[in-house]
């Protein structure tokens, strides 16, 4: 992936007036990490909301603020709760000759012989693993193919994984990231649903990404 620049600017705005930034077209966010104290910065909200959209919790970003970068991942997102527009967003700043640990999204491509031509039943045990390498060696993600899957109790563990040697997984080796099992079956029953006149249907719950909320935040509820 090519490189991800974000341009920011130091926020001095807080409590109520952020909504005003908001408005503006600017979302406000926070960078911090091991080396450096948190520091609340703007961004082009529309700009960055594109950019984002590519990232995962493993992409690395840089953040340029005041002539310098900030080689960062992003940490938190918050949402609003209705638009699902971001409304803030937390950066953790890195030092690209320092290792860290962090979770790599898992992405699963081929198809199994086993599920194809035995009916069987593909079983993701694990979405993410946890690694430990520099940052610019940070995969945005591992591919898992599951055509290795070729019979039913066939299984792909974390010690089956290629993967750089830059990068150390830190998940028991042992542990199974899928298996193919026989599928069952499953009797499908027909029911009649009662409607009762004037009752509620109760709506689904909203899927919100939540994020660290800043103080700011609080103050704006206020």
């Amino acid at each position: 992936m090519d490189k991800v620049v974000l341009k920011a600017v130091k926020r001095d705005v807080t409590g109520k007036q952020v909504s005003a930034l908001r408005r503006a077209g600017k979302l406000p966010a926070v960078i911090y990490g091991r080396h450096v104290e948190p520091i609340a910065i703007s961004l082009d909200a529309h700009s960055t909301s594109l950019a984002m959209a590519k990232l995962t919790s493993s992409s690395l970003v840089t953040i340029e603020l005041d002539g310098r970068e900030y080689p960062s991942l992003v940490r938190e997102r918050q949402r609003n709760y209705i638009k699902g527009n971001l409304t803030h967003v937390d950066f953790l700043a890195v030092d690209l000759n320092e290792k860290i640990r962090a979770t790599v999204r898992l992405e699963f491509v081929g198809i199994s012989a086993a599920v194809k031509d035995f009916n069987g039943v593909l079983v993701k045990n694990l979405e993410k693993l946890e690694v430990e390498c520099l940052p610019t060696d940070l995969p945005e993600r591992i591919t898992v193919d599951i055509s290795a899957l070729k019979q039913i109790g066939n299984g792909i563990r974390v010690r089956d994984m290629a993967i750089s040697d830059n990068v150390r997984i830190l998940n028991d080796e042992d542990e199974m990231i899928a298996v193919a099992t026989a599928a069952k079956e499953e009797a499908v029953v027909e029911a009649a649903v009662a409607v009762v006149p004037g009752a509620e249907t109760s709506a689904p719950e909203l899927s919100v990404e939540r994020g660290k909320k800043e103080e700011e935040a609080e103050k704006e509820k206020k």
